[in-house]
């Protein structure tokens, strides 16, 4: 109760993008993050859709019923939450018109749409910016706005390939290597999503001093380099090329993920230092194994880690998870239970630190929600509202923002314009 009434007490407060309007044309994941981290900070953050294509994320199989419904996508709920949502039908030039003049009310502009788009449709930062002076526009995309691959067609795996990352994660046997397997994870559309938030912000604090704006062009595929630097520098240094080695790591031994008791669970063990070794041996009772000239350094240790990895499966195999990483961390060994969902949702340090709020959701009522990943002193960031219906704001934005009659608003809703 008393992390409910904390919530409540943020939800008041300004945030500190409190007087900044967003309108917001992301879709997918990597759209979407950029919006919702600008809107529990404050900032009203207005969602473009459109009956006539929608976002990905309403689609899927229904939680509730049988019935396709547009409302019910856990994940659409959690990277749009704290947003408002219009319905534009962009095949209208009567649509196009009522967002130019949306956009001389709005500070930001994010999409994320192939190159050119924006452009076909006449809402082009050219135009734009046109409208309203000093607007900050971001475009994310997957290899940026120009270049040779400028118009490649690529979802956030194909990201992980082109920019090799899926190169260095794969099983090594210590013997052959094994075959690239990549992340298998959306890491690009993340790590795109939270380089424009960073972009957005120092746009929109130059143009605090010079009330200029500005066009951002970022590329999924340059952010995700940018975060390889380890593989890129051995490659400078060595001449080596980072390939898929499993679990190994060039200086911890033992250093993975070992079985422990129960279905599927696990426990992440990771030794650097001599220090660290002798208190795994200590809260192992010193098994004769542990006392190997193979393992008497860590160099021995590395180029026995198979052997070592073994023995120290057997031992974990034999015990709960959660109990053996405690017992291991009062030794001063790093160990931690590998975490599924449930597990994150219901750990007791995550509820203290306040990872996720129960949002009321009109079509699933109460679900988790994952809060943003900072806390600020003074203007804290909170989730200020559930995800929007589909086109919930029409009324309050193109009525109250643009002062469109409550008929006008229908006829145009009639007329597949407002969908």
């Amino acid at each position: 109760m008393d992390r409910e009434l904390d919530r409540q007490t943020q939800q008041a407060q300004p945030g500190p993008l409190a007087g900044y309007r967003v309108l917001d044309f992301g879709w997918v994941l990597a759209g979407a993050i950029p919006g919702m981290v600008l809107a529990d900070m404050g900032a009203q953050v207005i969602k473009v859709e459109s009956r006539q294509r929608m976002d990905y994320m309403r689609l899927g199989r229904p939680i509730i019923g049988s019935e396709p419904d547009p409302e019910q996508h856990p994940m659409f709920h959690n990277v749009n939450r704290s947003k408002l949502s219009i319905t534009v039908n962009t095949t209208k030039p009567q649509a196009i018109d009522l967002l130019k003049k949306l956009v001389v009310h709005c500070d930001v502009v994010i999409e994320n749409f192939s190159p050119g788009v924006m452009d076909r449709i006449g809402l082009g930062y050219d135009v734009m910016s046109g409208i309203r002076p000093g607007l900050v526009m971001a475009s994310l995309s997957a290899n940026g706005q120009t270049g040779p691959l400028r118009d490649l067609r690529a979802y956030a795996p194909s990201i992980g390939a082109l920019s090799g990352l899926d190169s260095t994660l794969g099983y090594d046997d210590g013997e052959t290597q094994g075959r690239p397997l990549g992340v298998k994870h959306a890491y690009a559309d993340v790590c795109a999503a939270l380089h424009a938030v960073f972009a957005v912000l120092s746009a929109l604090y130059r143009r605090r001093h010079t009330r200029q704006g500005q066009y951002i062009d970022l590329s999924m595929l340059r952010a995700t380099v940018a975060t390889m630097g380890a593989g890129l520098m051995e490659y400078e240094m060595t001449g080596r090329v980072m390939r898929p080695r499993g679990n190994y790591d060039p200086v911890m031994a033992p250093y993975g993920n070992f079985p422990c008791q129960g279905d599927d669970s696990w426990l992440s063990v990771a030794v650097r230092t001599e220090e660290e070794w002798q208190g795994l041996k200590r809260a192992m009772g010193n098994p004769d194994w542990a006392g190997k000239s193979e393992f008497a350094s860590r160099y021995a240790r590395l180029r026995h880690r198979q052997e070592l990895d073994a023995h120290l499966g057997r031992w974990t195999a034999e015990r709960n998870a959660e109990e053996t990483a405690e017992l291991l961390q009062s030794h001063g060994v790093a160990a931690i239970p590998v975490m599924g969902a449930e597990d994150r949702l219901f750990n007791e340090h995550f509820r203290e630190r306040g990872l996720y709020s129960d949002i009321e959701h009109p079509s699933l009522g109460a679900e988790p929600i994952f809060n943003i990943m900072w806390n600020l002193s003074e203007t804290p960031p909170s989730i200020r509202r559930h995800a929007p219906l589909l086109g919930e704001h029409n009324q309050e934005i193109f009525g109250g923002l643009l002062g469109l009659s409550e008929e006008e608003i229908h006829q145009l809703e009639e007329d597949h314009v407002l969908w």
